[in-house]
C-alpha cells in the first residue's frame, strides 16, 4: 500500500484541487484511491466537516475519515504530546487505507497566522506515515528563481529532491505567456534536478480564470456584506472586479459578463449605468456599494428591471480603499457547497497531470518502513485488544503506579500491582494520580500461602522445602512469577527498583525457555525518527558464542515480525565481510553461518559493520551483493558491551524513545525495565508483554 503525501511549498498553491484531481487521475488509471487529510484546518464560515473531506466526498463519492481538530493539534502541540497526536493520525489513516492501492494524504498548509509549525508538523505527518512525498508549487508573485528556491527548500525538509521518498513536483497555476513548455525549460535553468529520474515533474496545471471565479454569493459571505438584492448570486461568478471611480463614459468599456463593480453607494451614476448594461444582456457578477452610503431608493426603483432579472447588489461599510484591499485578499479556494466547481477543477487538474509514473509505482507492492508513530499505534492498539493480565510487582514504586493507571485507562492491560494498598494510595495521592476503576492491587501478605506448594513441587528436583519456598516468595518478583507459572496471569513486568537477574533469575527457575530455544536474551525498539529498529542482545548476555549469537538473531528476528517489523538481520562487527579478522570476527562470520543453516528463508547476512548495515550508499560499496547491507531492520551485536554501549549513544544522541528491554526465549512473557525507566518506558513494556502474550495463545 501507497501513500502520497501532498506538500504545500507556500501559501495558496492550490492544495486541495491537486488531492481532487490526482485522486481522480490514479483512479482513472485503474487503481483503489484513498483520501485523508490528517489535520483540520478550517476557514473563516466554514461549519460542519472539515472542507477538504467535504469536497472530496462531493465531487468524487468517497467519504474520507474526520481529521483531528485544529485546537486541539495545537493544544497538543503546546504540551508537547506530538507523539500522541501522530499516534492518533497513524490510527485514523488506517481507516482510509483499508482495502485501497494507495492513499493521497493532504499536508497542512501555511497561513499567515502560522507559517512555520505547518511545515515542521508535514515533515513529522510524512515520515508518520511512511508516505511518499509529492510536492505542490505555484509561482504566485515570485520570480523562476524564488520558484526553484521555494521547492528545494521544501524538498530539503523531507531528505531532499533526490531522496527516493521525494518522487516530484507538480506545478499548478502557471502563467506564463510563452506557454507552459516554455515555463518548465525557464524553471528547469534554476532547478536543472526537475524532470529527471531522482525528481519528477509530475503535472503542470495552466492557470484558468473561471476556474478560480468564486460565485458572488461566496463574497457576500466573506465580506459580511448585507444583501440588497440577490439575484443571480449563487449562479454568477466573479471573474473580475472593477473598483469604478471614473465618470461613465470611461466605466462603460469596464462593464463585461463575469464583473464585480465596486462602487460608493451614492454613484448613483454607476449604479444606473450597471442596470442599463444588465438590461442589454450583460451578465454582470454584481453591484457591491461600498463606503456605507445607502442607494437612493429612488435610483433602485429605476433599476427594478435589471434587479428583477437578476443583477446581484449588496452593501459593505467599508471604504473603497479597504474593500478592495478586502476583495483581493479573499481566500479563493473552493466552498465546500460548490459542486459545480469541485467537479470541474477535478477533470481540469486530473487531465493535466502525469500520473504514469504514480500508476506504476502503486501498483507494485511496497515493503513498508515502520514509523514510531505507527509502531506505538500499533503496539498499544494489539495490547488493547489482547485484554491481557500483567502483574507488576514492584506494585508501590510511583513511576509504576502511574504506568499501571495509564494502561488501565486506556485499556491497554488489566493490570496487578503487587503491594499493599494503602502503600499504592498513598503514592497516588502524593503524586497526583488517579487510580481508575478495576486497577487490582494484591497484598503480598495475604496471598503468599496460595504458591508455597505450588512452588515446593515445581522445585522438587531441587530440594526446596515449605520454608524456604516461603522465604522466597516475600520477594514480590518471585510471587509474581509464580502468578504467571500458574497462568494466573498472562505476563509480568519488573526492573524499576531490581536489577535484571533478580527479574530474569525465577523465570529462568519457574518459566523456563520456550521450545527450541535454549538461552534467554533481549532486544530493544529504537524508535528513530522515522523507522523503528530492533537492537539485540543489549540486556542479558555479556559474551555470547557463535551459536549462542545465531540463538539471538532468530530470536531478535522472531520478535520483529511479532511487533510488525519486517526482518534483515545484520550481524554486527567491526569488519564488514573479510575486510577484517580476529576471533571476534570469526565468531560472527559462524554466528551468521549458523542462522543461515537454521533459517535459510529470513535475510540474515554478516559481518557487518554499522554504518554498512544502516546506510544505504556505504552498504552498496562495502557488500554491493548483500539483501541486508544498507536496509537492516534487526542489529545484532557481538556482545553486551557493543550492545548496551550502543543503543544508549543512539537513544541519548538520536533522542529517541527505546522500548524494551523485551526478554526472548522464555516460554512466558517476563519483561525487565531500566531502571532509569521513565512512565512511557513501563506503559509500552506493558503493552509489549501483552502482545507477548497474545502472540503465545495463538501459536
Amino acid at each position: 500500500m501507497h501513500a502520497l503525501f501532498l506538500a504545500p511549498t507556500g501559501f495558496s498553491v492550490g492544495l486541495n484541487s491537486i488531492s481532487l484531481g490526482l485522486f481522480r487521475a490514479l483512479e482513472q488509471a485503474g487503481l483503489k484511491v484513498g483520501f485523508f487529510k490528517p489535520i483540520a484546518q478550517p476557514f473563516p464560515l466554514d461549519q460542519g466537516r472539515e472542507r477538504s473531506c467535504l469536497l472530496v466526498e462531493r465531487a468524487l463519492g468517497y467519504t474520507a475519515p474526520d481529521p483531528i481538530p485544529l485546537e486541539q493539534v495545537e493544544h497538543q502541540l503546546a504540551n508537547g504530546d506530538l507523539d500522541l497526536l501522530l499516534e492518533e493520525v497513524v490510527s485514523r489513516y488506517q481507516q482510509a487505507a483499508a482495502g485501497k492501492d494507495v492513499v493521497i494524504v493532504e499536508g497542512m498548509m501555511p497561513t499567515h497566522k502560522a507559517a512555520d509549525y505547518p511545515v515542521r508538523l508535514n515533515t513529522h505527518l510524512a515520515k508518520s506515515l511512511d508516505a511518499e512525498v509529492i510536492l505542490v508549487a505555484a509561482q504566485g508573485e515570485d520570480s523562476l528563481k524564488q520558484l526553484a528556491e521555494r521547492i528545494e527548500i521544501q524538498a530539503q525538509s523531507f531528505g531532499g529532491a533526490k531522496d527516493p521518498k521525494v518522487l516530484g513536483v507538480v506545478l499548478n497555476k502557471v502563467r506564463y505567456a510563452a506557454g507552459i513548455p516554455a515555463f518548465v525549460e525557464q524553471l528547469k535553468q534554476a532547478l536543472p534536478i526537475l524532470d529527471t529520474a531522482d525528481f519528477q515533474l509530475l503535472g503542470s496545471i495552466p492557470f484558468q480564470t473561471e476556474l478560480n471565479a468564486l460565485r458572488t454569493r461566496d463574497v457576500a459571505e466573506l465580506l459580511g456584506a448585507k444583501v440588497l438584492n440577490a439575484g443571480e448570486a449563487e449562479q454568477r461568478r466573479i471573474q473580475q472586479i472593477v473598483l469604478c471611480a471614473r465618470a461613465v463614459p470611461n466605466t462603460v468599456p469596464l462593464l463585461q459578463s463575469g464583473v464585480l463593480v465596486v462602487t460608493p453607494g451614492d454613484r448613483d451614476d454607476i449604479i444606473l449605468a450597471a442596470a442599463l448594461a444588465s438590461l442589454n444582456g450583460v451578465k454582470l457578477a454584481g453591484l457591491l456599494l461600498c463606503s456605507d452610503f445607502a442607494p437612493d431608493e429612488r435610483i433602485m426603483g429605476l433599476c427594478k428591471a435589471a434587479l428583477d432579472s437578476g443583477l446581484p447588489v449588496m452593501t459593505v461599510t467599508t471604504g473603497s480603499y479597504d474593500t478592495a484591499n478586502n476583495l483581493f485578499g479573499l481566500n479563493k479556494e473552493t466552498p465546500s457547497d460548490d459542486i459545480e466547481r469541485a467537479k470541474n477543477v477535478t477533470q481540469f487538474i486530473a487531465s493535466h497531470l502525469h500520473p504514469e509514473s504514480l500508476h506504476t509505482r502503486c501498483s507494485l507492492p511496497r515493503e513498508l518502513r515502520m514509523s514510531p508513530a505507527a509502531f506505538r499505534y500499533q503496539l498499544v492498539k494489539r495490547a488493547q485488544d489482547a485484554n491481557k493480565r500483567i502483574v507488576l510487582p514492584e506494585g508501590s514504586e510511583p513511576r509504576t503506579v502511574r504506568a499501571a493507571a495509564i494502561c488501565q485507562e486506556r485499556q491497554i492491560a488489566r493490570c496487578v500491582l503487587l503491594a499493599k494498598p494503602e502503600e499504592v494510595h498513598k503514592v497516588a495521592q502524593e503524586q497526583g494520580i488517579n487510580l481508575p476503576a478495576g486497577l487490582e492491587i494484591l497484598d503480598p501478605e495475604q496471598i503468599i500461602g496460595n504458591y508455597v506448594e505450588p512452588m515446593v513441587e515445581m522445585r522438587k528436583a531441587k530440594g526446596l522445602t515449605p520454608e524456604q519456598a516461603r522465604e522466597q516468595l516475600q520477594d514480590t518478583v518471585v510471587l509474581g512469577t509464580m502468578m504467571l507459572a500458574l497462568d494466573e496471569v498472562d505476563g509480568l513486568v519488573s526492573g524499576a527498583i531490581h536489577t535484571t537477574a533478580n527479574t530474569i533469575r525465577p523465570a529462568l527457575q519457574l518459566i523456563k525457555t520456550a521450545p527450541g530455544y535454549n538461552l534467554v536474551s533481549s532486544v530493544f525498539f529504537m524508535l528513530l525518527p522515522d523507522q523503528v529498529l530492533v537492537y539485540g542482545d543489549c540486556a542479558v548476555n555479556p559474551n555470547p558464542n557463535a551459536t549462542e549469537l545465531a540463538e539471538i538473531a532468530l530470536q531478535s528476528a522472531e520478535s520483529a515480525v511479532a511487533l510488525g517489523v519486517s526482518p534483515r538481520v545484520a550481524m554486527i562487527s567491526y569488519s564488514t565481510g573479510t575486510s577484517g579478522s580476529g576471533a571476534e570476527v570469526e565468531k560472527v562470520v559462524e554466528a551468521t553461518r549458523i542462522a543461515q543453516d537454521r533459517r535459510p528463508d529470513l535475510p540474515i547476512d554478516g559481518p557487518l559493520q554499522y554504518d554498512a548495515a544502516s546506510v544505504l550508499s556505504v552498504g552498496k560499496q562495502k557488500a554491493p551483493n548483500s539483501k541486508v547491507a544498507g536496509q537492516a531492520t534487526v542489529f545484532v551485536f557481538p556482545d553486551l558491551n557493543t550492545g548496551n554501549t550502543t543503543y544508549k549513544a543512539v537513544q541519548r544522541n538520536a533522542n529517541c524513545l527505546s522500548v524494551g528491554p523485551m526478554l526472548q526465549g522464555l516460554a512466558k512473557p517476563v519483561n525487565d525495565l531500566s531502571r532509569g525507566a521513565l512512565v512511557d518506558d513501563i506503559v509500552f513494556t506493558i503493552a509489549l508483554t501483552a502482545l507477548q502474550a497474545a502472540n503465545r495463545s495463538t501459536r
